[in-house]
């Protein structure tokens, strides 16, 4: 897997999927995952820390890239 990305859109993506794939490598048993979706899903607090998370993999895969600055 690589962090170069060919626009802003498609780094997001990956931030998304390397946040959701830290939850998954995080908690393996699909159960327990599922049935705490029903309760992180509902808290604003947990949406939040989400979100945190997806910001600071967004940051990563920017620099990464040179926050696109040289992309045409």
């Amino acid at each position: 897997m690589t962090l170069i990305t060919k626009t802003p859109e498609e780094g997001f993506q990956l931030a998304v999927k390397l946040s959701r794939k830290g939850v998954t490598t995080t908690q393996k048993d699909k159960n327990v995952l599922f049935m705490l979706r029903e309760v992180y899903s509902r808290d604003p607090d947990a949406l939040i820390a989400c979100s945190q998370v997806i910001a600071i993999n967004f940051q990563t895969v920017a620099a990464a890239n040179n926050y696109w600055r040289d992309q045409k």
